[in-house]
């Protein structure tokens, strides 16, 4: 849940206002519906539920033209704001094995100071090695898999999961620290929203 939450408050929070179809579109152009739970039942459900956790305001809007039913559009509150960054901090040190809440971290590390997410992510990195750490405890890596039965592929596989998610954030660090990308206070961030009646390539058809 914790991806899906950080996902729509992000969403919000960038265009500062947003109904539910704007918020769905831009998961949909990020493609977090592919690699989360971003689905258009579960992001309508955690809008409301956000907003009767005071996460969100739920502002009623003029009924449309046409004669169509108001529409909800939320704001971020500033418990919302604090929940946001809460999630977003957690989401870049935490080493677990479902990538859908780091994934979603990535898109939002930008909000941060360059400084702090260089420190978030070199603590990801210490974590993903004590954890690595643990497993070979009881599984020898240089003995191979079958020192153990077909079970010791899956201790095999968290260790060259431990790894590899290991190198990669280290190569972050370094393109970070490089100068890469422009981070909370150094100027006008890239922020990839679409505007309300923008079309959506790659909507779901």
């Amino acid at each position: 849940m914790s991806a899906i939450r950080l996902l729509v408050l992000g969403a919000v929070r960038q265009h500062g206002r947003a109904h539910g179809y704007q918020v769905r579109s831009d998961l949909e152009y990020w493609g977090a519906h592919e690699w989360s739970n971003a689905k258009p039942g579960s992001i309508y459900h955690a809008l409301k539920q956000m907003a009767k956790e005071g996460l969100l305001v739920a502002h009623e809007t003029e009924p449309s033209t046409a004669g169509g039913p108001p529409r909800t559009e939320y704001e971020i509150t500033e418990q919302g704001t604090k929940e946001y960054f809460t999630l977003l901090r957690s989401s870049l040190t935490a080493n677990d094995q479902r990538s859908d809440s780091l994934t979603a971290a990535l898109g939002f590390m930008v909000d941060l100071p360059r400084a702090e997410a260089v420190a978030l992510l070199e603590d990801r990195v210490r974590r993903i090695e004590e954890w690595r750490t643990s497993v070979t405890e009881y599984y020898t890596p240089e003995g191979g898999p079958g020192q153990l039965g077909h079970i010791g592929e899956i201790m095999n596989y968290w260790v060259h999961s431990a790894d590899t998610g290991a190198e990669w954030t280290r190569a972050l660090i370094g393109r970070i620290e490089g100068g890469a990308y422009t981070f909370a206070g150094e100027g006008e961030p890239f922020v990839a929203v679409l505007a309300d009646g923008q079309e959506n390539p790659y909507a779901r058809t």
